[in-house]
């Protein structure tokens, strides 16, 4: 894993360390899952708060596929960003981002400067393009990847389901790195 560490101020003058994740986080991260609440879990790709889904995770880190990067304050996790990568074929160029903030750290910036991040670590790793898929009802998630230079690219009708089996919208958005960059 490459060494990685940063520090990052928060709106109100709080600081947070942006570092990747490391197997020992296994705890913390489990308990940071776990202080998620049900609406939140709706958003998720999977079931975080199974034990054997997080050892998974921190077991099989493998930051040229996926690189794993973690807000940390006071000694417990509450940002989580991912970069999803492909070393091959014809989607190479892209990476997918997800990103996941503590109740107590949302609205404070954390969200954008993790997605801040993982934009200038998309542009080391030579990716040229980012993609975010948002449930239409997280609207904090598409206006803060809409702060950090995303865009809409498409919104797919009834294709995503909550637990209750209710369908809503897809919201793709892509940032280009490259035009950010210059832009920036």
């Amino acid at each position: 894993m490459m060494a990685y560490y940063k520090e990052g101020v928060l709106k109100d003058g709080s600081r947070v360390t942006l570092r990747p994740l490391v197997r020992e986080d296994r705890e913390k991260l489990l308990d940071f899952f776990r202080r998620l609440d049900a609406k939140e879990l709706n958003f998720l790709r999977n079931d975080v708060r199974d034990p054997a889904v997080i050892d998974h995770w921190v077991n099989h880190i493998d930051p040229n596929r996926v690189f794993p990067l973690v807000a940390e304050a006071g000694g417990r996790i509450v940002g989580d960003a991912t970069l999803h990568m492909r070393k091959v074929g014809w989607k190479r160029h892209l990476g997918n981002v997800r990103v996941v903030v503590a109740k107590d750290y949302q609205n404070r910036g954390l969200a954008t400067l993790l997605i801040n991040e993982i934009v200038e670590l998309a542009g080391e790793f030579g990716l040229e393009k980012l993609i975010a898929e948002i449930h239409l009802q997280a609207t904090a998630a598409f206006a803060v990847f809409k702060k950090a230079g995303f865009s809409v690219k498409a919104v797919f009708e009834d294709l995503v389901k909550d637990p209750g089996g209710k369908s809503s919208d897809l919201v793709v958005m892509v940032c280009d790195i490259q035009a950010r960059d210059r832009n920036t």
